[in-house]
């Protein structure tokens, strides 16, 4: 599937800023065998006094911004076309869960994309022995013997059962084990918890960042601006499969209604606007988000 995104995010600030440097994780890239990139443009304004183009450890590409005078707003426009490729059929050629431990261990690289580095707690999604207890629960229910890929869709499927998705109950910052006790929040929670209970149960787990397209009421036009960027979850579920990925929030795996933009070990590896701002008073942002089909888009 062919797509044509488009993406805005203005800030304003009630003070001009005098400093403000930003890293942004905004460029979708090739992911070998999902998607490949046909064009993407990122404009920035106020043009920033610096920027550098480069790349992060687990390759994602990152734009790296400094204004050295004030101001009191800041745009990001993203423009992009591109292919998300069939998934192919998933074959669970994944080891019973047991015995993925050994696998993970006979490993002995560790390249950006190894298992080992999303294991074990990370900044944002601490081990919590309430939400790996929970994750022993999900798979419980599916059977003896049951193989990491189906370890992984249950403890997916069963989030999608227990949680509710609410835009009031969390922010940015909302730890997971806040989130999980209260069975509420956003594609985010979703997605952290669900990596915190695959971690707790010995399943390497990270964050997807990307976008979703999504689909109007029938019978109702698509909303310009209404699509959305999301998260999701990869696991590793061994050598023969490699890496999955999962949608607790929609009880998914990952489609071609899904583009990437990056992964991490969690939000924190991943976010869109990272970096600091001297200012006085509050600030708001608005989003916009269009993932549009080619056949679909305006000639």
């Amino acid at each position: 599937m062919l797509y044509e995104i488009s993406l805005t995010i203005d800030y304003s600030y009630d003070a001009a800023s005098d400093r403000a440097r930003n890293i942004l994780r905004l460029l979708p890239s090739n992911v070998a065998g999902v998607q490949q990139v046909r064009q993407r443009l990122l404009t920035i304004l106020p043009r920033p006094d610096e920027r550098r183009d480069g790349w992060d450890f687990f390759g994602n590409e990152m734009s790296m911004v400094a204004w050295h005078h004030p101001i009191d707003a800041m745009s990001m426009q993203l423009t992009a076309q591109i292919e998300r490729f069939e998934p192919a059929s998933l074959f669970d050629l994944s080891p019973p869960l047991e015995e993925l431990r050994a696998e993970i261990l006979a490993l002995k690289s560790l390249a950006p994309d190894a298992p080992h580095h999303f294991l074990a707690a990370s900044p944002r999604v601490a081990l919590s022995p309430k939400i790996t207890d929970y994750g022993w629960d999900c798979i419980t229910d599916v059977g003896d013997g049951v193989t990491a890929l189906k370890a992984v869709e249950a403890v997916g499927r069963a989030l999608n059962r227990d949680m509710s998705f609410d835009p009031e109950a969390t922010d940015v910052d909302t730890p997971p084990e806040v989130a999980f006790e209260n069975r509420h929040g956003v594609c985010q929670d979703f997605a952290h918890i669900m990596i915190a209970a695959l971690r707790g149960i010995g399943i390497p787990a990270g964050y997807v960042s990307g976008f979703l397209r999504t689909f109007p009421p029938p019978g109702q036009p698509r909303l310009e601006g209404a699509d959305a960027m999301h998260a999701w979850v990869r696991a590793w579920v061994g050598k023969q499969v490699g890496w999955i990925e999962f949608d607790p929030t929609n009880d998914q795996f990952a489609g071609t209604d899904y583009i990437t933009i990056g992964h991490g070990r969690d939000y924190g590896d991943v976010a869109p606007v990272k970096g600091a701002v001297r200012s006085a008073g509050g600030h708001s942002t608005q989003q916009a988000v269009d993932v549009i089909p080619l056949e679909d888009a305006p000639a």
